[in-house]
């Protein structure tokens, strides 16, 4: 079975829009900005073997705030510019019929099923409790970029970081031991 790092997008790939602490997505590639490192973060990643996929709420889509064709151009050009391998998008919001609305593990084991990842030896990162709940669900180790958000803090993060490139940094050292056998 393969390994992933499994990423949230918005905060973690790009620049989130924070509006009275709180982060906000993009509404079009427009205000679409990819964060500094994440091209080169990703492929380190990617040279380490994993398979990179971004697991992304979207409920402004369900808001009616948001265009579905916009959000799906931003991550056209995220596939392109970035070079992930997947995107999984939950377009719903939050309730008990939606089981991959991070916190909910369901974005993540549908790409495992997809992708044949071993969930146990994947990582998940993300700048929300969501993000990290979603990741400990799925069985995953988990990243928290920590941004002091004002909002509900994630339940014991295995790691917390600055950004992507410092948690890729340590995720390769932690696939090349796992690989070394130490």
């Amino acid at each position: 079975m393969k390994r992933a790092a499994f990423l949230d997008r918005d905060g973690v790939l790009n620049r989130s829009l924070v509006v009275d602490g709180k982060p906000k997505a993009p509404a079009s590639l427009a205000e679409f900005e990819l964060l500094p490192g994440v091209v080169d973060a990703v492929a380190r990643l990617k040279a380490a073997g994993l398979i990179v996929i971004v697991a992304t709420n979207q409920p402004d889509v369900a808001r009616g705030e948001h265009r579905r064709a916009d959000v799906e151009e931003i991550h056209n050009y995220l596939k392109q510019q970035a070079k992930i391998d997947d995107i999984y998008a939950c377009y719903c919001l939050e309730g008990p019929d939606c089981d991959c609305y991070k916190p909910k593990p369901g974005m993540l084991r549908n790409a495992a099923l997809r992708w044949d990842i071993d969930l146990a030896r994947s990582f998940m990162v993300g700048d929300r409790w969501r993000d990290i709940g979603a990741g400990k669900a799925a069985g995953c180790r988990t990243f928290f970029v920590d941004y002091g958000y004002r909002e509900q803090r994630p339940d014991n993060p295995d790691f917390v970081v600055q950004d992507l490139a410092e948690a890729a940094r340590i995720i390769v050292e932690l696939v090349a031991a796992d690989r070394a056998g130490t």
